[in-house]
């Protein structure tokens, strides 16, 4: 992959997910929220409860930073692939109208894994 895109796209999905991981971190948000129903609200309402999206927020903004410093990058990028796929499930399962952003977070992480691979030929050897 081309340095400068790989660049791009690290520092696109640092500011991302430090954005959305602040965002959960200020109490009251400074991004508005979309209303949920059923299910959808019953699961967040849980994450929220059991202080598991405050670990989400901490993991994402400790990944936003590394990428966007490139400080262990290579590392959170494989960590924030968990908080990725999750959104993508529970946005494909219980709130598909929002999934948009979900794919984006997916794709761009997907694509800095890629940029990383030459860091993970020793995990994979």
């Amino acid at each position: 992959m081309n340095s400068k895109v790989f660049i791009i796209l690290r520092i696109l999905l640092g500011l991302f997910v430090l954005v959305f991981g602040l965002n959960k971190l200020v109490p009251g948000g400074f991004l508005p929220m979309p209303e949920t129903s059923g299910d959808a609200a019953a699961y967040f309402t849980a994450l929220m409860n059991s202080k598991t999206l405050m670990l989400v927020a901490v993991v994402e903004v400790l990944a936003g930073l590394a990428l966007i410093f490139n400080k262990f990058g290579a590392l959170f990028a494989l960590i924030l692939m968990s908080v990725s796929v999750n959104a993508v499930l529970f946005h494909a399962v219980l709130d598909p109208g929002g999934i948009a952003g979900a794919a984006v977070l997916l794709l761009l992480n997907i694509a800095v894994l890629i940029g990383y691979k030459e860091k993970y030929k020793p995990l994979l050897s």
